[in-house]
């Protein structure tokens, strides 16, 4: 299936180009003789949990998200954990090898 950028897509089937809802357009040339540069992309989704709770696996609290939506509803998360883990290398520092000097 060919994708154009506008929202457009080839129907195969029907030898047309749909808009994004499926309705068919004016008649256009075929995906052969289009002059405008396309690309194509592979999406591949991560489950997600919506309170950010690892262990709360109820179908509810899990959706699906492309893995760049799912880097961004977890930001918050992730950058709190960040902290911690340099704070608790910092503090293991501190026991072992005296005061952290910045």
């Amino acid at each position: 299936m060919l994708h154009l950028r506008d929202g457009r897509w080839w129907d195969e089937d029907a030898e047309r180009w749909r808009d994004g809802v499926g309705k068919w357009l004016r008649p256009m040339r075929p995906p052969h003789s289009v002059i405008e540069p396309t690309r194509t992309t592979q999406v591949v989704l991560a489950t997600a949990h919506r309170d950010h709770d690892a262990t709360n696996i109820v179908a509810g609290n899990l959706v699906a998200f492309c893995q760049r939506y799912h880097s961004m509803h977890d930001k918050a998360e992730h950058l709190r954990r960040r902290r911690v883990t340099y704070l608790a290398r910092r503090a293991l520092g501190d026991l072992f090898t005296g005061p952290h000097r910045p």
